[in-house]
């Protein structure tokens, strides 16, 4: 890939995020051009789309529960997992956050955080790790938005999301009634109705909540 800013710059917008508006982000409008476009990009099919391009309901959601609870962050260390766009990364700096520490896979994300993180003006530490492949880092607050849309990957993520908690962290989750989210364990914080689009999801407005494991 040879430059994946310019490549984000080229096929996404800047826009206001529309259950967090105080924040805008660089989007696609649409699903299945830039989905393509990464798969040419990247000379590979069968990939994920692409999750940093868009404002995914269970991360709007978290975004503005930060936003309108920043005792939740202010003054801590936070983690925002399988960030995407850094979407509540940005809402945790807002909210006053010490730090923040972005963390995604995705070849495209480190771009995508960094150029939605300059929109914004704040700062955000981004790393490329797997971080599943490790112990949870010492962080006071982890925040992980729509992270449960697969089996696997669900099962994964929540016992080391259940690791970092006994470890002593706060663990934030904002998804919108994904099929493998599990409520049992859960402590129920708040709910919205976000906007999204049926690009993306089965409904223009999905009810999507927060929860602290």
């Amino acid at each position: 890939m040879a430059d994946p800013a310019a490549f984000i710059a080229a096929n996404t917008r800047l826009q206001p995020v529309p259950h967090a508006p105080e924040i805008s982000l660089h989007l696609a409008d649409e699903v299945t051009p830039i989905w393509r476009l990464t798969e040419e990009e990247l000379g590979e099919l069968g990939l994920p789309p692409p999750f940093w391009a868009f404002a995914w309901a269970g991360g709007q959601a978290l975004a503005r529960y930060l936003l309108d609870q920043p005792h939740e962050v202010a003054g801590r260390r936070v983690l925002d997992f399988a960030a995407g766009s850094g979407l509540v990364g940005i809402a945790a700096v807002k909210a006053g956050a010490a730090s923040v520490l972005c963390a995604d896979i995705d070849p495209f994300c480190a771009a995508a955080v960094a150029a939605n993180a300059a929109a914004n003006v704040v700062a955000l530490d981004f790393t490329a790790d797997d971080l599943l492949d490790a112990p949870p880092p010492d962080v006071d607050v982890i925040c992980a938005g729509d992270v449960c849309y697969e089996r696997p990957m669900t099962e994964r993520v929540l016992a080391w999301l259940a690791q970092a908690n006994a470890n002593g962290a706060r663990v934030l989750i904002g998804d919108p009634g994904r099929t493998y989210f599990p409520r049992d364990g859960l402590t129920f914080l708040a709910e919205y109705r976000v906007p999204t689009t049926r690009e993306l999801e089965d409904q223009e407005v999905k009810r999507s909540a927060v929860w602290a494991l």
